[in-house]
């Protein structure tokens, strides 16, 4: 099975977390499972992390391109499933309905699993301005009710890179911020952002107290893995109804594709980075 992991940062410029992906989808992935990596391409930031880039509804509307692009390249290039992995879940509806390999979403895959896994759903993460967002995604998933209170870590991206180094004031930071949530009625934690979900399952934080934390990066690929599986061997597919769902002829997604200057999509333009082929050098 080959699943295209897809980020919103350009994670081949930024080694530390990177690396870090890397060993946590080792640890994750099935033996007969290859994650490939696929960040934004080189000249979408001006910096090595988004930040202020994705915080914006319309900057993120402009990023969403890639994800889509991604996702058709990915099915002709013979992938059998596709996770955004970044919590917004750019461009999941659109990609959902262009291609018939299973796409999942980082954050849509943690609050699922988190409402089996405890009553209120908190999360804790880094980008203040993305809380409005993810209450707004938790209503188009059916799970507004469920999500409670979204707390703002003392925590920047730059800090959990530092973290790698010297991890305890980071942990220090994050339980903190974690039991102001639990306070407030949570009872199971998304680590908002992916960048904290792989800092903390590297340094097993699974628990603050008896509260769980979704490790939102495993469940997405555990999610992919299921959904191939299902698709093959029970014919589970993504519905196809309704205006969200069904997917537009292809002579006209290209015509229009074509017309709004979009590049076309080939199995060619695949320059991800293969987990397993990175991890037998």
């Amino acid at each position: 099975m080959k699943i295209w992991h897809q980020s919103l940062t350009s994670i081949e410029d930024i080694p530390e977390y990177r690396d870090a992906v890397i060993q946590h989808i080792l640890k994750i992935a099935r033996p007969d499972v290859d994650v490939v990596l696929h960040g934004m391409t080189n000249d979408t930031y001006p910096e090595n992390y988004p930040g202020h880039y994705i915080t914006y509804n319309y900057l993120q509307s402009l990023h969403k391109e890639q994800f889509i692009r991604n996702a058709l390249i990915a099915e002709k290039a013979g992938y059998d499933a596709v996770f955004i992995g970044t919590i917004p879940d750019v461009g999941l509806i659109e990609a959902r309905a262009l291609v018939d390999i299973p796409v999942i979403g980082y954050g849509q895959a943690s609050m699922h699993m988190a409402s089996m896994l405890g009553s209120k759903i908190g999360i804790v993460n880094f980008l203040a301005p993305l809380a409005d967002q993810l209450r707004f995604n938790a209503q188009q998933y059916g799970l507004a009710q469920k999500l409670g209170p979204i707390v703002q870590a003392d925590i920047g991206f730059y800090d959990i890179m530092e973290g790698y180094k010297n991890p305890q004031p980071i942990i220090d930071k994050f339980i903190a911020a974690a039991e102001i949530a639990i306070a407030q009625g949570a009872d199971v934690i998304i680590p908002g952002e992916g960048p904290m979900n792989i800092f903390l399952a590297t340094h097993h934080i699974h628990h603050v107290g008896n509260v769980p934390i979704i490790d939102s990066f495993g469940t997405g690929i555990k999610m992919c893995e299921s959904l191939v599986d299902l698709q093959k061997v029970s014919g589970m597919t993504m519905t196809r109804v309704g205006y969200y769902n069904e997917k537009p002829p292809t002579e006209i997604v290209e015509k229009l594709r074509g017309y709004y200057n979009l590049k076309q999509t080939a199995a060619d333009m695949d320059f991800g980075l293969s987990v397993r082929a990175t991890a037998s050098v």
